[in-house]
């Protein structure tokens, strides 16, 4: 993979869990034993979210381990953290935010010229059902594509 377009994390939860509507890049702002600690990829998003408060953005519950070598000056893994947007994406975000049933969900974590970058999506939740769907046309697409396989 290009060194601009590396994945640190994935949060392979809100992939199955919602229904991506649109996606933005956002930067971080982060501590120095932080960012060390995301280049040993030591990071999780599971049940990490995104909110605006008082016209910035920011991202809560993504796990960033404590760095191993840090000292007294090491970061709580669990803080919240500033996202990098423009104020215009922003206004935008919160505006569809705050129609129901929308959330904003972080989907992965990546290198971008040295960067540490997050893809931020605005998604809304699936019912169990819709869940069960999404599965079974999975599953109809790999045997269609094993069937090809097959008969090429």
């Amino acid at each position: 993979m290009a060194e601009a377009d590396r994945s640190i994390a994935v949060n392979r939860k809100a992939l199955h869990d919602y229904s991506i509507l649109s996606s933005v890049e956002a930067g971080l702002a982060l501590t120095g034993t932080e960012i060390k600690s995301i280049r040993e990829g030591r990071v999780n998003l599971r049940d990490s979210y995104a909110r605006v408060e008082q016209g910035e953005m920011w991202l809560y519950n993504a796990h960033i381990a404590q760095y191993a070598q840090g000292n007294r000056y090491n970061h709580e893994p669990l803080r919240r953290r500033k996202l990098l947007l423009h104020r215009d994406e922003i206004r935008e975000l919160e505006r569809e935010t705050a129609q129901k049933g929308l959330a904003l969900v972080p989907l992965r974590m990546y290198y971008k010229r040295g960067m540490a970058k997050l893809q931020l999506a605005l998604v809304r939740g699936r019912k169990s059902y819709d869940k069960r769907e999404a599965i079974a046309d999975r599953e109809v697409q790999r045997d269609i594509a094993r069937a090809l396989r097959r008969d090429a």
